[in-house]
C-alpha cells in the first residue's frame, strides 16, 4: 500500500462506511496515509448486535472445524506479509523488519489457538456413586476489544485468535492513530471462511467509539489495552454492567545487571529492549538497575551503542524509527526536559535532524545515569526510546528498587548466579520474569500481564483461551443399577 487509501468499518461480513471521517498520518512524513471512518455509538450498537446474531451459530461450531479455520486464517496472514508489513510500517512508523515480525507473530496466534482449543476441556469431579459432575469450559459471549497503535498487528492477533477460537464473536475498536490492518485482518477472515458477524471491526475515536464499546450492555467480556488513565474509565464503565475485565496498562520494566553479567550479550539486548517501536512497547525496558561496581561501564556502552543506532523512515528499515505522532513527541520531550533538571543526561534529549527525517515525529536515542529512584523518569512511563540507569548496592538494594514503581509488568536478571536469579525473580512485582534474556512479552506461548497499574488478567499462551471462557460446573443424578 503505498498512496493514501480509504478504509471502511467490518460489520456483520460488510464493509461500512460513516459521513463523518478522520485521518491516520504515516508518522515517518508526517503526511495522510488512509482515511477511515468514524465511528459511533450506533455503529458500535449495530456490530454488537450483528456479533450477538452470529453467537450461537459460531460457539456451536465443532471445535475441530474453529480450530482448522484458526490455521487457514494463519496461512492467510502470511501469504499478505509484504503488504501486511507494509501498512503496518506506513501505519505506526516501525522499522519494516520489525513490522514483518509483527505479521508472523500475528500468524503464530493463530495457529496456537488451533491447537490449544483442541486440549481445552472441562473436568469429571468425584462425588459419589450417584452423582456424574463435570465443568464445561463455555465462550463469554461477545467480547469487545479495544487495542492501541503500538502492535496493531499483533495485539488483534493476541486478542482475537483467543476469543473467536473459544468460540466467542469480537467487536473490536483499533486506536485512531493506526487502524488499518485490523481492519484487513476482519477481512481476511472472511476470506478464509469464518463466518460474518464473529470479528468486526469499528474504527473511530476513542472518545466516541471507544466509550460506547466499553460501556455497551451488550458485551459480556471486555479486553482493553493502553494507558493507565484510560484504562481507569474503561474499568469503571465496564463495571457498570458488570462485564469481565482483562487490563493491560503499560509498564516501567527493569533490566537488573549484576556485576558478573555477561555484558558483551547483555548490552545489546538492553539497547534492543529500548530502542524496539522506538520504546513505544508496554514491556520496553525503560530502566537500568545495575551494580554500583559496573554501573559506568554499562553505562558507556549503551551510550555507544545508541551513538551507532540508524534513524529514519519505517521503511528504510533503520534501527529505530519515529514515535508515532506529534502529539507523543511533544509528551517525550515534555518528559526529558523534566528528567534533566532531575538526573545526568549522558546523550540524546533531542530530535534528530539528517535528510529524510523532515515532516516526521523523530527523537533521539536518550540516556540517563545515576538517576535516583524517585525522579519522575524512573517512575513514569515515557513511551520514547528514554532510558533511566540507576545503580544498586547490594541484592536487596536491587529487588527494592525495581520495585518501586506503580507498574509490575517484565523485568530482567542479567547474572551467572543462578541461585541469586531464582531468588530475585520471586521477589519481583511483576508478571514476567526473564533471567539473561528479555522478552519483551515473550511471544505467544508465555502467559503474559502485570500487576499493581500495569493491570490484570492475562493474555498469550494457555491461559488466553481459558480467561476468554468460563466454568460451567454440570452435576448429574443418577439412578442406582437394579
Amino acid at each position: 500500500m503505498t498512496t493514501t487509501a480509504t478504509i471502511t468499518a467490518i460489520v456483520d461480513g460488510e464493509h461500512v462506511g460513516m459521513p463523518t471521517t478522520f485521518d491516520t498520518l504515516d508518522p515517518s512524513t508526517g503526511q495522510v496515509f488512509a482515511t477511515l471512518p468514524a465511528g459511533d455509538a450506533a455503529l458500535v450498537d449495530r456490530a454488537v448486535r450483528a456479533a450477538r446474531r452470529a453467537l450461537p451459530a459460531w460457539r456451536s461450531t465443532p471445535v475441530l472445524e474453529r480450530s482448522q479455520l484458526m490455521t487457514a486464517f494463519a496461512h492467510r496472514i502470511r501469504a499478505e506479509v509484504d503488504d501486511l508489513a507494509e501498512t503496518e510500517s506506513r501505519d505506526t512508523g516501525k522499522p519494516l523488519s520489525q513490522a514483518r515480525v509483527d505479521v508472523e507473530q500475528c500468524a503464530q496466534y493463530f495457529e496456537f489457538a488451533a491447537g490449544g482449543i483442541r486440549v481445552l476441556h472441562g473436568d469429571v469431579i468425584p462425588t459419589d456413586d450417584h452423582t456424574l459432575a463435570y465443568t464445561r469450559r463455555e465462550p463469554h459471549g461477545v467480547a469487545g476489544v479495544i487495542i492501541p497503535w503500538n502492535y496493531p498487528l499483533q495485539i488483534t492477533g493476541r486478542a482475537v485468535s483467543a476469543a473467536i477460537s473459544t468460540g466467542n464473536t469480537v467487536v473490536l475498536k483499533p486506536a485512531e492513530e493506526a487502524p488499518v490492518n485490523p481492519v484487513r485482518l476482519a477481512e481476511l477472515a472472511l476470506e478464509v471462511g469464518i463466518p460474518a458477524g464473529v470479528f468486526n471491526v469499528v474504527p473511530g475515536i476513542g472518545e466516541a467509539a471507544g466509550a460506547a464499546l466499553a460501556a455497551h450492555p451488550g458485551i459480556d467480556h471486555l479486553s482493553f489495552t493502553g494507558s493507565v488513565e484510560v484504562g481507569r474509565l474503561v474499568g469503571a464503565a465496564a463495571a457498570q454492567t458488570f462485564t469481565p475485565l482483562t487490563l493491560e496498562l503499560g509498564g516501567k520494566s527493569p533490566n537488573i545487571v549484576f556485576a558478573d553479567a555477561d555484558l558483551d550479550e547483555a548490552v545489546p539486548v538492553i539497547v534492543n529492549s529500548i530502542l524496539q517501536n522506538a520504546g513505544q512497547t508496554c514491556s520496553a525496558g525503560s530502566r537500568l538497575v545495575v551494580a554500583r561496581e559496573v554501573h559506568d561501564e554499562v553505562v558507556d556502552r549503551v551510550a555507544a551503542a545508541f551513538a551507532d543506532t540508524t534513524i529514519g523512515p519505517g521503511m528504510d528499515d533503520p534501527d529505530l524509527g519515529p514515535l508515532i505522532s506529534s502529539g507523543q513527541r511533544d509528551r517525550v520531550a515534555s518528559m526529558v526536559g523534566a528528567a534533566a533538571r532531575e538526573s545526568t543526561l549522558v546523550m540524546g534529549g533531542d530530535p534528530p535532524s539528517g535528510n529524510g527525517l523532515a515532516g516526521g515525529f523523530y527523537w533521539s536515542p536518550t540516556l540517563f545515569a545515576n538517576v535516583d529512584s524517585d525522579a519522575t523518569v524512573a517512575r513514569e512511563e515515557v513511551f520514547g526510546p528514554v532510558m533511566a540507569a540507576t545503580p544498586f548496592d547490594d541484592l536487596d538494594d536491587a529487588a527494592r528498587l525495581a520495585n518501586a514503581t506503580d507498574y509490575g509488568l517484565i523485568a530482567a536478571v542479567w547474572t551467572r548466579d543462578v541461585d541469586r536469579a531464582h531468588w530475585l525473580a520471586h521477589q519481583l512485582d511483576v508478571g514476567q520474569v526473564y533471567v539473561n534474556q528479555y522478552g519483551a512479552g515473550g511471544g505467544v506461548v508465555l502467559p503474559f500481564g502485570g500487576v499493581k497499574h500495569s493491570g490484570h488478567g492475562r493474555e498469550k499462551g494457555f491461559e488466553a483461551l481459558v480467561g476468554y471462557t468460563r466454568t460451567k460446573t454440570v452435576a448429574v443424578r443418577t439412578r442406582p443399577h437394579r
